[in-house]
């Protein structure tokens, strides 16, 4: 096993990463800019290395840099967490030409999956059902045309070079289409650095369903059960969970075999995940493969009791996987909920600034991969998520009053979340009887505003408090004591 890795990210996943290593012996190495000096990733790790300038390009993105950094700390392995350079192939290959291990797949899997339309080809050569679409990425408008009416609207044109919904354009009739395939394009271009684009039939409400993936060097490849992903919102996805609401054993045995047979396509190694969607008719279409640490792992590991992280730094140290499929068991139902700082209300546009105070909720099952605390200057710079609250209980039902408990104790003052938001959704009948698709936010929340019941009451009593200029801390008694929510903090306003 390695003595020392570097982690190459920040925030909630770079803890996440930390702890694992210290529960294995394994020493650490943060990296961080000049926004993070104060970032609980830098506090905890065994050293720490300033990358500069907050600039990505000039610290999380700065190849030379981070390389540098592993060099000079003796670090003999370096795990990227997700985002970032995460799935950059420059970057693994150049970790595999400095004598460093990269902690995850070799950069040639990267690479070629990375590309949408070679990643069709492998997975329709090995017999994993594709979206109907091109196999090649085409920019003649003219031929993307006739493909267009040749596969049927509507079409769905996506990036070749990336995901996240960039460069994507759902289109209904050949009269948009020109003008979709040149947005789509340039945006791709500016997101990726590569505008190829190329067409697939538009699935009509279908559901996110992916399956976790472990391969190592021994040529043992297993999944770890699903997760369905379909509550997204701009297609960023915002509530996970396990097992998906749609699944039946037959299903599950199914896809986990499209899973694994698309992981041995490719030659894979280390964690990744393969993404379906899933029609209402039951019937499964391959969507890409993510090669790295999923954000949504927890439920995965939370379900099954595997640590992911401790099996990466396990294969990349070339050990065998230490079980097989058939001891792989799910138990109970989990539930994620990204907390960003960002503005529900306001389209969900990021909200960084000061935290001024915080608390996490807690409990049995409660589980809250957290990256910032009370007092700490949230970044303009970066994505705006700082945690990732899970729950694991013993079904469906249970799990999502338990996630809606744990959000109403949580509290984060200063800055704008969608944590009301998020309770909204779970509370809503058509969540809780599983009917969710991945148009499930514009369906049923796209004019969505909170309750306000005591918004003028706080803001008085907000003013009272700042005239008065009391900052001593509340009594409480009784059971108000555990409850430290802005009702009770604020004081006795309100009684």
């Amino acid at each position: 096993m390695f003595k020392k890795i570097l982690v190459a990210n920040r925030g909630e996943i770079a803890r996440r990463i930390l702890k694992t290593c210290r529960e294995m012996g394994v020493a650490t190495v943060a990296v961080y800019s000049d926004a993070d000096r104060t970032a609980l990733h830098v506090l905890e790790a065994d050293q720490a290395v300033c990358l500069g300038e907050s600039d990505p390009l000039e610290s999380y993105l700065n190849i030379d840099k981070i390389i540098d950094a592993a060099r000079e700390t003796g670090a003999e392995a370096i795990h990227p967490g997700y985002g970032f350079l995460a799935e950059n192939p420059v970057f693994a290959g150049r970790c595999e030409e400095e004598g460093l291990v990269f902690i995850g797949p070799p950069a040639r899997v990267i690479e070629e999956l990375g590309d949408k339309t070679i990643a069709r080809r492998t997975m329709m050569e090995s017999g994993v059902p594709v979206i109907p679409g091109m196999i090649s990425a085409e920019s003649d408008h003219a031929v993307l045309a006739r493909e267009a009416e040749e596969i049927g609207y509507p079409v769905l044109i996506k990036a070749a070079a990336g995901g996240g919904g960039k460069g994507m354009r759902i289109v209904e009739r050949a009269a948009a289409f020109e003008e979709a395939c040149i947005s789509a394009s340039s945006e791709a271009k500016s997101a990726f650095g590569n505008g190829s684009i190329y067409l697939e039939k538009y699935l009509v409400r279908p559901r996110h369903v992916e399956f976790q993936i472990l391969a190592d060097h021994h040529g043992n490849v297993v999944h770890l059960l699903e997760r369905e992903c379909s509550i997204q919102r701009r297609h960023q996805k915002i509530i996970e969970e396990t097992p998906s609401p749609a699944m039946d054993p037959e299903l599950r045995e199914a896809m986990g075999k499209a899973a694994v047979a698309a992981a041995r396509a490719s030659g894979y190694l280390n964690a990744g995940t393969v993404e379906f969607l899933l029609d209402q008719d039951g019937k499964y279409y391959f969507l890409e493969v993510n090669t790295r640490l999923q954000v949504e792992h927890p439920i995965t590991e939370m379900l099954t009791g595997i640590d992911i992280v401790r099996c990466q730094l396990e294969i990349a140290a070339g050990h065998p996987l230490p079980f097989s499929q058939s001891d792989i068991i799910g138990r109970g139902h989990a539930i994620e909920c990204r907390i960003y700082a960002e503005d529900p209300e306001q389209e969900f546009y990021p909200s960084p600034g000061m935290i001024h105070f915080m608390r996490e909720p807690s409990g049995p099952g409660v589980r809250n991969d957290c990256g910032v605390y009370s007092g700490f200057p949230v970044p303009v710079e970066y994505a705006p998520i700082l945690s990732k609250l899970v729950v694991l209980a013993g079904n469906r039902e249970q799990a999502v009053q338990r996630m809606i408990q744990a959000l109403r104790e949580y509290v984060i003052l200063g800055i704008r979340t969608p944590i009301p938001f998020l309770i909204d959704v779970l509370r809503s009948r058509e969540f809780q009887s599983g009917e969710t698709f991945t148009d499930f936010i514009a369906a049923h929340f796209s004019d969505w505003k909170p309750e306000r019941t005591h918004a003028g009451e706080a803001a008085v009593a907000f003013v009272i408090d700042e005239l008065a200029g009391r900052r001593g801390t509340p009594s409480f008694k009784g059971s108000e004591a555990s409850l430290r929510s802005p009702w009770f903090t604020l004081g006795n306003w309100g009684r």
